[in-house]
């Protein structure tokens, strides 16, 4: 790993999606909340405040922040798909971080995310093909398909996984 920024490398969204690329990134998000939770097994209160690199967040932050980042993508999702191209609100991500909520014990994000994961990759396989190209505008990143927008979520999950699958390998955890 060469940047610990980008584990798994910086996310490129493409032109288009194969239904088998899209099936892949369904899986991911079907896997990832016990992958995530099994990232932060067993880790002490003290650990859970060691950053993943260094000016990152901390693993306890981290935790918190994938199922916000998640929450915000399922709802656009589903706004996505009940109305023509809305215009999506971005959060500021860094800011949430700091909030009194990314300080309390990490098994309410980690349910959350099963929670969400769960009920968004209902939605995902219930699609049809017309459904992928719907779209929602978001101010700061444009005119976003569901299907960019899921190989987005895909990478995210995998992105974030890597940040603290690398520090728990790095400080032999």
């Amino acid at each position: 790993m060469s940047d610990p920024s980008y584990p798994i490398g910086k996310f490129e969204r493409q032109a288009s999606y194969s239904p088998a690329d899209l099936e892949g990134f369904i899986r991911t998000l079907e896997q990832f909340p016990a992958q995530f939770r099994a990232a932060f097994a067993g880790l002490e209160a003290a650990q859970l405040e060691t950053p993943y690199r260094d000016g990152g967040w901390t693993l306890r932050q981290l935790a918190h922040h994938v199922p916000d980042s998640h929450v915000n993508a399922y709802v656009r999702f589903k706004l996505a798909l009940t109305e023509d191209n809305p215009t999506v609100k971005p959060y500021a991500e860094a800011r949430w971080a700091e909030l009194p909520d990314s300080s309390i014990a990490i098994e309410v994000s980690l349910s959350l995310l099963e929670a969400i994961h769960a009920r968004w990759t209902v939605i995902l396989r219930s699609l049809q093909p017309s459904d992928w190209a719907r779209t929602y505008q978001h101010p700061d990143n444009g005119l976003t398909r569901l299907d960019q927008a899921l190989a987005l979520y895909d990478w995210h999950s995998r992105h974030h996984l890597g940040h603290a699958v690398n520090l728990r390998v790095q400080m032999g955890w």
